[in-house]
């Protein structure tokens, strides 16, 4: 649709005047063309300002307004430019001070003299070489930390994934030695690597029925168990080594919950595993963010979080993270959030959910209809 025709429904949508429209109308063209357009999953032939008057259409003329407000002055939206930006500063910022640190620790001199002394700096670029990154998932952005870093790290230092078979293993070790010109050498700090922790519970939780810790990290376990084994004892990584789990956004409450469960990991993996375990994080989002938080703040978009929830979008995956009533999100995250990429699934339903409606669970259930849908890992 054109963009001043799509713009004109809106302002009938919102019964505007024609100052009010003007005004609004300038900041929509601003923000749909330095943000929200660049949205990867809207559909074919629309763009934000489409969806945005699609998406107030399911509320009544009088709730217009809260929604509308809610995304002019709540919504917060990571965009391509500042993902890339925290991508970028990933090992500048992450994991080059921990080489540092880690090599004047050893050595026993302040962090500030060791790329002055040759000794100490050749050490730094060895353990820089033993340093192995894997992506947790997709938005890892694996490629763009290669290309942010040509000249610095190796390509075979770089994995998309964390569940890589045997013949992987054998050839990122077979790299790291002949680049060493060590026979003996292996990997020392693994980094895993993410885009977002809503909840923390995807990548570590502990199963209260099962009585079993689940997630990523105990795959990335099995997978590095299963390899040594079949390499039949010659380990992977040396006596000692450091995991170092990275995400480029977390909110304040996954932040402090990875750190918690990764506290607990004598529990989860027993002797024998990592020395230590390190969470980072390229930045922390607010811990007033969640539009439950401050209590009187949002009440009014709190009611149509109520008024327009469709059950449908609960599923077991959902269950997972403790909330069956997903009005506010996965784990009642309640994150007024979106990224360029996707919109996470702990943001509040009403800005990605989609159903068709009808009877859910005795009840007759609107049709939800997502500002910016959502591409869903669980179909």
């Amino acid at each position: 649709m054109n963009q001043d025709l799509a713009l004109k429904v809106l302002g009938q949508i919102m019964n505007w005047n024609d100052d009010r429209a003007r005004q609004e109308f300038q900041w929509l063209r601003l923000m749909a063309r330095l943000k929200y357009d660049g949205y990867r999953d809207f559909q074919a032939g629309m763009r934000f300002i489409e969806s945005l008057a699609t998406w107030l259409q399911q509320f009544e003329p009088h709730e217009r307004e809260t929604a509308y407000a809610f995304v002019r002055n709540t919504l917060v939206y990571i965009g391509t430019g500042e993902m890339q930006r925290l991508v970028e500063q990933f090992y500048p910022r992450t994991v080059r001070d921990r080489l540092i640190r880690t090599v004047a620790a050893e050595r026993g001199m302040p962090s500030y003299r060791v790329l002055a002394d040759p000794e100490a700096r050749a050490a730094g670029e060895r353990l820089r070489r033993q340093t192995l990154f894997m992506g947790l998932s997709d938005g890892a952005r694996i490629d763009t930390i290669r290309h942010a870093n040509a000249g610095l790290l190796n390509n075979e230092q770089l994995v998309q994934g964390t569940q890589v078979d045997t013949e992987k293993w054998r050839d990122l070790l077979d790299n790291l030695r002949s680049n060493l010109g060590d026979p003996k050498a292996r990997f020392r700090l693994v980094y895993l690597v993410d885009d977002f922790a809503g909840t923390g519970t995807s990548f570590l939780r502990y199963d209260e029925k099962k009585e079993k810790w689940k997630g990523k990290l105990l795959r990335f376990k099995d997978s590095v168990q299963n390899a040594t084994e079949a390499l039949e004892g010659d380990a992977l990584f040396e006596d000692g080594w450091e995991l170092c789990i990275h995400h480029y956004v977390a909110s304040a409450a996954a932040a402090q919950a990875i750190e918690g469960r990764l506290a607990r990991t004598a529990e989860v993996f027993g002797a024998g595993w990592a020395r230590a375990m390190h969470a980072s994080f390229g930045t922390i989002l607010p811990p007033d963010l969640p539009i439950d938080s401050v209590p009187g703040r949002y009440d009014d978009f709190l009611k149509l979080t109520e008024s327009y929830y469709d059950p449908k979008i609960r599923t077991k995956h959902t269950d997972v993270g403790g909330a069956t009533h997903l009005g506010l999100g996965y784990g009642a995250c309640a994150l007024p959030l979106v990224l360029d990429h996707n919109t996470p699934n702990n943001a509040v339903a009403l800005l990605w959910a989609e159903t068709d409606g009808g009877d859910r669970e005795g009840v007759n259930a609107p049709a939800m209809r997502p500002l910016f849908r959502r591409r869903q890992r669980h179909a």
